[in-house]
């Protein structure tokens, strides 16, 4: 989702926006790995292979793709067009003053991360964690409501609150991942410019920045206490009906619920898919989403 340093660059690219929402859409095919995340991360006693089952015991090879349609594809588009736009902007701004990458790249993943997650994000990620996480029903053999009558029936009772459930917890982690995927990332990169000794401008080639944003991408985890609180905050699941449980949730004290309910290994549920994700994330809105800006601009 970084850019390349661009010298010169003058006015607003407005291109970014659409590159943005299309290279996001291509993130998706992740879908599997944050569906086994998300539940991971919401039953938080399971293992990898209980959550894998869990998971395949909703309908086979289609319960690894809830929430794909329309949520997942939505908050994509969406999120992807707004983070992409915001960071490209403040990178560029923020390197012509001189700052070094890693810093512009943190900076601008910071600032696309905040205005995706305040802008779009919220309601989508909300949804999705609740296609994800409620019981269906088809075991007892009660059709289950579809998706867009969960969504009305969420705001008839909850108004844009309900709907918008856990939104300050879905920017802290959109503030902490794009700005620590992006400025990992433009750190990789620099180090290894270094290495092989080319210049500030020189071009990386397509495996080594491949490689950086794979490093950006698995190092960004760090914030996995943040995801798990948001997945609770958000989660429709029979199992958060605890005595112990907060009744109205804000990131404190369900981040003290986990803790004391699960310890510091319940707040790391879920790193282990994450990790494969933030990589495949990272590529395609780093690596990927800059030689994709260099072919719209013609270069």
């Amino acid at each position: 989702m970084a850019i390349q340093k661009e010298p010169g660059q003058k006015g607003v690219n407005w291109s970014n926006i659409a590159v943005g929402a299309i290279m996001n859409l291509v993130t998706t095919l992740g879908q599997p790995l944050e569906v086994v995340k998300t539940q991971m991360a919401a039953n938080r006693s399971q293992s990898m292979l209980q959550a894998l089952q869990a998971v395949w015991s909703r309908g086979g090879i289609a319960g690894f793709y809830q929430g794909l349609i329309p949520w997942a594809w939505i908050e994509a588009s969406t999120k992807g067009a707004v983070l992409l736009f915001t960071a490209s902007e403040i990178e560029s701004a923020t390197s012509s003053l001189g700052l070094n990458p890693a810093v512009s790249g943190l900076l601008g993943g910071m600032g696309g991360g905040v205005a995706q997650a305040y802008a779009t994000m919220g309601f989508c990620t909300c949804m999705k964690t609740v296609e994800i996480t409620r019981h269906k029903q088809a075991s007892t053999g009660v059709k289950p409501p579809s998706t867009w009558a969960v969504f009305a029936d969420i705001y008839r009772r909850e108004g844009i609150r309900g709907i918008n459930r856990g939104v300050n917890a879905v920017a802290v982690r959109q503030c902490t991942n794009w700005g620590s995927r992006m400025g990992f990332a433009r750190l990789a990169e620099d180090m290894i410019r270094k290495t092989k000794g080319k210049g500030e401008h020189e071009k990386l080639s397509a495996l080594e920045k491949i490689a950086a944003s794979s490093i950006g991408g698995a190092l960004a985890t760090w914030n996995q206490p943040i995801e798990v609180v948001r997945v609770e905050m958000q989660s429709m699941s029979k199992a958060t009906q605890n005595a112990n449980r907060p009744e109205k949730l804000t990131i404190l004290n369900t981040l003290s619920y986990i803790y004391k309910e699960n310890g510091i290994k319940g707040l790391y549920r879920g790193v282990t898919p994450r990790i494969g994700l933030g990589i495949w994330q990272t590529v395609c809105m780093v690596s990927f989403a800059d030689y994709v800006k260099a072919w719209v601009k013609g270069e």
